[in-house]
């Protein structure tokens, strides 16, 4: 077995076309093209992540309270809807978030049996430290793109993410 660097995303797409002759070569390219994009950017990101102290699991409940606005609270069981998990696995999360003081867990007043998850202001500072990072990296992922195609790949990028989310829905 060799145990040579992954191929090319040319040299990918020609072995595909050596053992499948339909395929469309300019729809593989763009495929692996973007998977291959997701998964270098998730391991920069997780990187830069770790630096901060946090692992992609902490940061997307942090993104989640952020994204609720001011009180910046949500029930677990929103957050694990939203992010597809399991109520467990929301739990876990949620416990390591408290014991680094990023979020807090009390009760609802309206339902004692409830309880709410909310963003520390230390929460809110780091999530507002790793913003400040991404932004730098994002900007220079894309700095050889002018506005124009900026814009147009983004417009692109939405219509395959909608077309995605239709079938999964």
């Amino acid at each position: 077995m060799p145990d040579d660097p992954r191929p090319s995303l040319d040299e990918q797409i020609a072995i595909y076309q050596r053992e499948y002759r339909h395929l469309d070569p300019q729809v593989e390219r763009v495929v692996n093209a973007l998977s291959r994009l997701d998964r270098r950017m998730n391991v920069a990101f997780g990187r830069q992540l770790a630096t901060h102290g946090l692992s992609n699991a902490e940061w997307e409940v942090l993104k989640e309270l952020v994204m609720a606005g001011e009180p910046y609270q949500l029930w677990p069981g929103t957050i694990a809807k939203r992010l597809g998990l399991t109520p467990a696995a929301m739990t876990h999360r949620i416990d390591r978030m408290v014991d680094a003081g990023l979020a807090t867990r009390t009760r609802d007043d309206d339902n004692r049996v409830r309880v709410i998850i909310g963003l520390t202001d230390q929460g809110r500072e780091k999530w507002l430290e790793v913003m400040r990072e991404a932004t730098t990296f994002e900007a220079e992922l894309l700095q050889d793109l002018t506005t124009a195609e900026r814009t147009h790949l983004g417009d692109l990028l939405i219509r395959l993410l909608d077309r995605v989310s239709r079938h999964l829905d």
